[in-house]
């Protein structure tokens, strides 16, 4: 028996994204399109797909934030 899922997340709790602008594998348009779409805070960092390795304070600043509410 399916039944539908609801309203997604993203359309009621805010989010953050953090977006590589040097990103190779979901092209930086793309990101910023979904991040629109989510209505997300925006963090950019200047990195490859692997901003979390390489750009840890960014998205530890960022994750910070968005637990704070903000």
């Amino acid at each position: 028996m399916a039944e539908p899922s609801g309203a997604p997340a993203w359309a009621t709790i805010p989010s953050w994204a953090v977006v590589g602008t040097q990103d190779r594998v979901v092209p930086l348009a793309a990101q910023l399109a979904m991040a629109n779409d989510a209505n997300a805070h925006v963090v950019q960092v200047d990195s490859s797909h692997l901003s979390l390795i390489s750009h840890p304070d960014a998205v530890t600043n960022a994750v910070e934030t968005a637990a704070r509410g903000g």
